[in-house]
């Protein structure tokens, strides 16, 4: 049970509960305050220390009372630390705060309402890239696919300059020590590769543009190993050297041999058009500007088509970097369609080196051939003398850039009487029999004209004037066209055009001429006399080729073509459209024609006698004319020719030849009758033409009065 406490006196304090004692080992326990005296009661005094304990004695003190113990001293307490006024550094805080958010504030303002434009264009500019993707250029490709242009895989050598100055290297020829080690690998003149390098105020440079794979790597692998060469530990302390001052051994320069002056050196990936064959078909195949855009030729011609469209790739960068996942976008680039022309290699090589051989010994400006098939207008070769490399266009002139088969208007001469012929025979106004009286001289319009030789009184057939190729008498056999002169300029002038004279061609070749043909009409004074025989029009090669092609095949004309078909970026193949065909004579013309053009090469008083080719039979006709000179519009030199075609009893192939301005000689039959037959022999053993199983029927040439 619980003992009831003892009531408190009035003005008794309440007792505080006494607080546990702890007591630790070896520490001594406090003396406990003595208790406050009740009323009434005396105090006590306190126990001495060590009473209490066994064993402790009490001191003794006076009358018997033991002396009481003395208090240590108190430990002096630190002096209190005295803080600031809190209130004025709050304040201070404040105002620094406010002046820092008034900054932001206003740069916020700024960049919000006045420049928000300009730095969105300008983060934009900066973040996202537009990279061009460049299509791959098509290719043009001969008849059997092998390329004569495409694109490959180059490098532009570009140089940064700010790499090779007297800071960067450490050294004070930089320049021409990368000059001396590049020279000879991009064969370029040293002073000129110093001289770029020391180009002020740039960081890109242009070395040298679109070299090979194999001189790039060359570049770099020299690099490489002056690189390892440099990374020595006598280098590496000549480097260390640099930062140091002069007074502690430090330098300005290092030795030639720590110098790496390659490092500035970057090569560009890029892509060249290069020209597997050379200077074969150049003239007509064409070139391409330093763009990689067509300049020339086919290249130029069929640029759309070739080059394909561009595309373009959009991606976030960081100091140049691709960011992963910064997004873009990206449009494929679409290459460009693949030409198939309809040349054959192999008889475009042979007809470049027989009218190269044959200018060069004639001492002539220049000369061309052509080949084409008379079924279907194809031309098989295009051959120009001078030609140029499309590889190296720097070692070419101007003039030679051109394609003069097709480009050159000349007065054909001779090889037009052929349309005369034509006219002739399919209006029934003679036949090829018909006797003609050729004197030595006729004056018409008040112009004497004469043949090529002079000579007496002449009894030729039709087919003989031909075969001798007589003026005089092409002039008196065109006059039966008609009834009059005006009538017989309109029937002749009808046929020229319907043979394609004075027309486009329709290949649409970049500076074609169309030739020049007065309109009958205005043909005034001796041109309705010289046009019969050649003179007073003007024709290209391949407009006089056509000609021949079209009494080939018999009296059809069809329309000439370069492009064989396509080949589009999915693989697919596209051929050409076949050449518009248009009658011109009839086919008993045509026959009677191809018969009297062989008295030209097989009558010993034919002037075509050097075509002639062993095993086939050949229709051709020589050409000699005054030729134009173009700087003075004045006659000056001559133009020499011969077009023919073969087998004559079952025409393929036509070849025409022309030199213009020979030196050493000028008739058409020694110069271009060569030719001919060099090229068409080859032509027609390369495409395996069986030779004629018939002999010429050798049709007279002359009558006796």
């Amino acid at each position: 049970m619980t003992t009831p406490r003892r009531p408190r006196e009035p003005g008794e304090r309440p007792r505080r509960p006494a607080a546990p004692q702890q007591r630790r080992e070896g520490a001594r326990t406090p003396p406990r305050p003595a208790a406050r005296p009740r009323s009434g009661e005396q105090p006590r005094r306190p126990a001495p220390p060590g009473a209490g304990r066994p064993g402790a004695r009490r001191p003794a003190g006076p009358a018997g009372q033991r002396p009481m113990a003395k208090r240590p001293a108190p430990r002096p307490q630190p002096r209190p630390l005295k803080l600031a006024d809190p209130r004025r550094r709050l304040r201070t805080v404040l105002i620094a705060l406010a002046a820092v958010f008034s900054v932001f504030a206003g740069r916020l303002v700024q960049i919000q309402l006045f420049d928000s434009d300009a730095l969105a264009a300008d983060a934009g500019a900066y973040r996202y890239v537009d990279v061009p993707l460049r299509a791959e250029r098509g290719a043009i490709t001969s008849s059997d696919g092998v390329a004569l242009a495409t694109t490959v895989d180059a490098y532009d050598i570009n140089a940064d300059p700010t790499l090779f100055t007297q800071d960067a290297l450490h050294t004070t020829d930089g320049p021409e020590q990368a000059a001396a080690l590049l020279a000879p690998i991009l064969n370029l003149p040293k002073d000129k590769l110093a001289a770029k390098l020391r180009t002020p105020k740039t960081r890109n440079v242009p070395l040298a543009l679109r070299q090979t794979p194999q001189t790039r790597n060359q570049i770099m692998d020299l690099r490489t190993s002056l690189t390892k060469k440099t990374d020595t530990k006598i280098c590496r302390a000549e480097r260390a050297m640099l930062a140091k001052p002069a007074d502690q051994g430090g330098r300005t320069t290092l030795d030639d041999d720590c110098v790496n002056p390659l490092g500035g050196i970057v090569p560009d990936e890029t892509a060249a058009r290069v020209y597997p064959a050379d200077g074969v078909a150049s003239n007509l195949v064409g070139f391409v500007n330093g763009k990689g855009v067509g300049a020339g030729g086919l290249e130029l011609q069929f640029q759309k088509e070739l080059a394909g469209q561009d595309g373009h790739r959009i991606s976030a960068v960081s100091n140049g970097q691709p960011i992963p996942t910064g997004g873009g976008s990206q449009q494929a680039a679409v290459p460009g369609q693949d030409i198939r022309l309809t040349i054959n290699r192999d008889i475009q090589w042979e007809a470049q080196r027989a009218i190269t051989d044959q200018v060069t010994t004639a001492g002539a400006e220049k000369g061309y051939v052509i080949v084409q098939d008379v079924k279907t207008g194809q031309i098989l070769a295009m051959a120009t003398s001078p030609g140029f490399n499309p590889n190296d266009l720097n070692s070419a002139k101007p003039e030679q850039l051109g394609n003069p088969a097709l480009q050159d208007a000349y007065e054909p001469g001779s090889t037009a009487k052929l349309m005369t012929m034509a006219a002739v025979l399919d209006t029934g106004a003679a036949s090829w029999d018909s006797h003609v009286t050729v004197p030595g001289t006729l004056t018409r319009a008040g112009q004497v004209f004469h043949d090529d030789v002079d000579h007496d009184t002449w009894y030729l057939t039709l087919n003989g004037v031909l075969a001798k190729s007589s003026n005089i008498g092409t002039i008196e056999a065109a006059g039966h066209l008609g009834s009059t002169q005006e009538q017989a300029n309109q029937v002749l002038g009808g046929y020229l055009q319907k043979f394609g004279i004075g027309q486009p061609s329709g290949l649409g070749f970049p500076g074609e001429t169309r030739g020049i043909l007065a309109n009958p009409g205005d043909w005034k004074g001796t041109q309705q006399y010289t046009i019969p025989f050649g003179q007073g029009l003007s024709v290209n090669a391949l407009q006089a080729t056509s000609v021949y092609s079209t009494i080939a095949n018999g009296g059809v004309r069809v329309a000439p073509s370069l492009v064989e078909g396509t080949t589009g970026p999915d693989g697919r193949y596209t051929p050409a459209p076949a050449g518009a065909e248009t009658r011109v004579v009839s086919e008993q013309t045509a026959r009677t024609l191809g018969q009297m053009l062989e008295s030209v090469v097989t009558d010993d008083q034919g002037t075509g006698n050097t075509a002639q080719i062993p095993g086939y039979r050949v229709a051709g006709k020589t050409g000699t004319a005054n030729r134009v000179d173009p700087a003075t519009g004045k006659y000056s030199g001559y133009t020499a020719s011969f077009i023919g075609f073969a087998p004559a009893d079952k025409p393929e192939l036509t070849v025409s030849c022309v030199i213009q301005n020979p030196v050493n000689g000028h008739f058409g039959g020694p110069l271009c009758g060569p030719v001919f037959k060099q090229v068409m022999e080859f032509a027609l053993k390369t495409l395996q033409v069986p030779p004629s199983g018939s002999q010429a029927p050798n049709l007279p040439v002359d009558w006796k009065p």
